[in-house]
């Protein structure tokens, strides 16, 4: 269904009208609009948080990571406004003619930023790493497709959920490398949205240095991209990327550098740029948003995004354990009130798993997110809730969220008679880490933007064994075979309407099971200096740091 330079219909009908990149400023578009293949120079800055990990592809699958790794990577293809597959990157085509088994032909001429060659094997051998249990990289479920995945995985004690072996295996059997720009896919069923998924980190392609010191590259990593690391990503401080001058892809970096600062605040950075002391912040803090636009003008940014933000449940706590505690906390909650006080309206109360942007959502599906204290408390009552201890809020700090995590809070007590205390204490780079112990003692933040413009790219990722940590984002922890079972049904569907059929009864379930609470269906407002030009944000809420012109 899906082949060289074609997309499927799912994909190609994902992204809204409304998801179109927003522009900003004056001079410079017309360099853009030609292919972004001019090239300036200057240096601009831009804020980030602190990564959770070292900068490796298949490790990264957090947004302050994700930002830094995608100006050092390109991978196999990249994606249109409006969510269609496009070969602008490594790969010349990605075919099949049973939707398992893919060729991948990849183009000449790409090269690591030292200087050696991105061929099959740098991806053969990066994909094998990010699979390889031991290695315990968080991206590496999103390989769980390729036949002999599986054979990668350690054996598990399912008491403990701690390896109890080593895997069968180093090496998927259905990667094989054909020659120099070739190598074949096989999986381990059908997969009509195959070539959608690879453009994601943990499919990007890693360099022999890689190999030869894994520790020491995330610090100072070589990518493909268009820009270079020529020093080490300070904790807490952050890394200045230079232009990588020999950069095979079409949009040539227009800067010669960007320096990613780390601030513990996003208030601090925001402040920053007031003063013209910092350049680009992403998403700017909650309380900002009512006096942003008239401070910044064109220089204000409103994009509709793909994120939904969670409220996500430790289901395996024993006080979260019940569907019915979690579907009541779910209608304690008045999403509306919150946007508005909060966010001046600027996000839309979520009634659905799966976000608006893509094809397969449905308006006002969800039962549990309808406001309904009275409901809410009758299946407390019916759950045998402890009212008598408080609910624990788990949010990360310094990114905007203790207002409206506070407002939950003040919900709970209102409408359930139930005490509240608020975790927003630790840093992104440890508050990540504590989810995949399962570390979380109630209710958590989460937010989510999706992978490729599927739906189930807000299924699979999130409620799926095999995306459990250290392997992937289910931080819930939550599992239903029935659920896995509609998931590999839709995958393997031979038509968009049956996929998505399919991926909708999952979705039917989740909602009664409620592991994740959706709240709210985000816009992201950013603002930048007078310094720069060509600010835009891609479908993955990324900074285009490539497209951005230094004017100042």
């Amino acid at each position: 269904m899906k082949s060289s330079k074609r997309s499927s219909s799912l994909v190609a009908t994902a992204i809204a009208a409304a998801l179109l990149m927003t522009a900003c400023g004056g001079g410079g578009e017309e360099a853009a609009e030609e292919g972004g293949t001019a090239e300036g120079g200057g240096t601009f800055s831009m804020y980030i948080g602190e990564p959770q990990n070292p900068l490796v592809p298949g490790n990264t699958t957090e947004s302050e990571g994700d930002q830094v790794v995608n100006s050092l990577w390109t991978g196999l293809i990249g994606y249109s406004n409006d969510g269609e597959v496009e070969y602008t990157g490594v790969a010349e085509s990605i075919e099949s003619e049973d939707n398992t088994t893919w060729t991948i032909t990849l183009k000449d001429g790409w090269t690591f930023h030292d200087g050696t060659p991105v061929d099959a094997e740098s991806f053969v051998n990066a994909w094998n790493y990010t699979a390889y249990s031991p290695n315990a990289q968080g991206g590496s479920g999103y390989l769980s497709r390729i036949a002999g995945y599986e054979e990668l995985q350690a054996p598990v004690d399912e008491a403990t959920g701690e390896p109890t072996g080593q895997p069968a295996a180093t090496e998927m059997s259905g990667l094989a490398v054909v020659d120099d720009t070739t190598f074949t896919v096989t999986l381990s069923s059908p997969f009509a949205q195959w070539p959608a998924v690879v453009g994601y980190n943990p499919f990007y392609p890693l360099p022999q240095a890689f190999f030869d010191d894994p520790e020491g590259f995330g610090s100072r990593p070589i990518g493909n991209g268009p820009f270079q690391a020529e020093e080490e990503f300070v904790p807490g401080e952050g890394i200045t990327l230079t232009r990588y001058e020999d950069y095979a892809g079409e949009n040539k970096a227009q800067a010669e550098a960007v320096e990613y600062r780390v601030y513990a605040e996003v208030g601090t950075a925001y402040t920053d740029t007031q003063d013209g002391n910092l350049d680009i912040v992403d998403v700017i803090p909650p309380d900002a948003i009512a006096t942003a636009e008239e401070e910044f003008g064109d220089r204000f940014i409103r994009t509709q995004s793909s994120q939904i933000t969670y409220l996500g449940f430790p289901t395996y706590d024993a006080r979260y354990a019940d569907p019915r505690v979690r579907q009541a906390i779910s209608m304690a909650v008045d999403r509306e009130a919150i946007s508005e006080a909060i966010f001046e309206g600027t996000r839309t109360p979520a009634d659905s798993f799966i976000a608006p942007v893509v094809e397969g959502y449905r308006e006002g599906i969800c039962e549990y997110c309808t406001f309904d204290p009275e409901a809410a408390n009758d299946l407390l009552d019916e759950a045998g809730f402890d009212r008598s201890r408080p609910i624990e809020l788990w949010f990360n700090a310094g990114a905007g969220h203790e207002a409206w995590m506070e407002a939950v809070g003040n919900q709970l007590r209102e409408n359930l008679d139930v005490e509240y205390v608020l975790q927003g204490n630790l840093d992104f780079s440890e508050y990540l880490p504590l989810g995949e112990s399962r570390g979380f003692t109630g209710p958590y933040r989460y937010g989510w933007s999706f992978d490729y413009p599927s739906a189930d790219s807000y299924l699979t990722p999130l409620f799926t064994t095999a995306a459990q940590p250290p392997a992937g984002s289910n931080y819930s922890f939550y599992t239903n075979p029935e659920v896995e079972q509609l998931l590999v049904q839709g995958d393997q569907a031979s038509s968009a309407e049956d996929a998505i059929a399919a991926y909708q009864e999952a979705e039917d379930i989740l909602i009664q099971d409620m592991p994740m609470a959706p709240m709210f269906f985000t816009e992201i407002q950013s603002v930048h200096s007078e310094n720069v030009e060509n600010v835009t944000l891609d479908l993955f809420q990324r900074v285009r740091v490539e497209d951005v012109t230094v004017v100042g």
